[in-house]
């Protein structure tokens, strides 16, 4: 097993984790279906938990007892947490202005790079800490900040290089468009091609990193946004993914416990075999995907990263379609 999910908490687990999967597509539905939501999700909640994450380090640096004790502080203080929260959020806020047409920005051609920029980096984000598990205990185990034992070892290296690669299976980077309802940014040259290969590699990437979160943000943080693209949204996969991602580190940040020390809590096996195995299969898929994108790319006679590529693809036509 991946993860250890039996015992008398086996039901909490499982309630948890379906509560979670649930929350994030209701949440991702009220975010993205008006500007309403979009801007209290994406711009008025993330200014009042910054005040709250600035006030915490402030007075914990007075040394004041509250701030000390906060499970913010305890147990979601690393680089990395507030990284992706972060840059997730820059990426709903960017996705809007496309969307909204917001601004000369918003409706700026060039500006139609900004997606696969702001991806590029919250995978590059992913990738230095699989490295530096790798750097800080090769063969060995590290505690994280947050009191996590970590393996470090190949899987790390191999998850990295596989992040690497999926940052080069995004293709047709211009080919960003608004859906005719104006409720969200497509991408449609992202199929689920490029889907399957960013979502075995995040995986991995949690489940190496993150052993005691991975089973909320490795697989219903993942799951929430793969399923709304193919069920009812197709085309948003990226947007759908921005903003499950943004909402969920805002939760996890403020009440870390329910991850961490309750009886939802989930760890997997930590096992570097297992680990290792993800990680191989993770590598392997995206290259497979890449070679496959060259591929297409070399038949149609197009550069993949200033055409799109998968044209004439069922996933594409369906996503054109809603295109304005």
């Amino acid at each position: 097993m991946l993860f250890q999910v039996y015992g008398e908490n086996a039901m909490y687990q499982w309630l948890g984790w379906i509560m979670v999967f649930v929350s994030l597509i209701a949440a991702n539905e009220v975010a993205r279906r008006s500007k309403t939501g979009g801007i209290v999700c994406f711009l008025g909640i993330p200014a009042v938990l910054t005040v709250y994450f600035i006030a915490i380090y402030v007075c914990a640096g007075m040394g004041m007892e509250w701030a000390l004790n906060n499970p913010t502080y305890l147990h979601m203080g690393s680089w990395f947490h507030y990284a992706k929260l972060y840059a997730a959020t820059a990426g709903c806020i960017g996705f809007m202005m496309l969307k909204y047409g917001w601004g000369k920005l918003g409706r700026s051609e060039a500006f139609k790079v900004f997606p696969f920029a702001i991806v590029a980096i919250n995978i590059l984000i992913a990738v230095a800490s699989d490295f530096e598990s790798a750097m800080r205990a090769f063969g060995t185990t590290w505690v994280s900040t947050e009191g996590v034992v970590l393996m470090g070892g190949w899987h790390n290296v191999f998850n990295g290089i596989a992040g690497l690669i999926n940052i080069f299976c995004m293709t047709g980077w211009w080919g960003i468009y608004r859906s005719k309802k104006g409720d969200d940014m497509l991408w449609p040259d992202m199929t689920w091609v490029y889907i399957l290969a960013y979502d075995l590699w995040n995986f991995c990437y949690t489940y190496n990193c993150l052993p005691t979160h991975a089973w909320y943000c490795g697989l219903a943080l993942l799951l929430a946004p793969t399923v709304a693209n193919f069920f009812w949204n197709k085309g948003g996969w990226i947007q759908n993914r921005a903003n499950t991602l943004a909402l969920w580190c805002m939760f996890a940040q403020v009440f870390p416990m329910f991850q961490d020390y309750s009886v939802f809590s989930v760890s997997s096996v930590n096992n570097p075999s297992v680990n290792l195995i993800v990680s191989l299969i993770a590598l392997i898929v995206n290259v497979v995907a890449f070679a496959y994108i060259m591929r297409r790319a070399k038949k149609l006679g197009v550069s993949p990263f200033k055409h799109e590529v998968f044209k004439g693809t069922r996933d594409f036509d369906q996503a054109m379609a809603r295109a304005a």
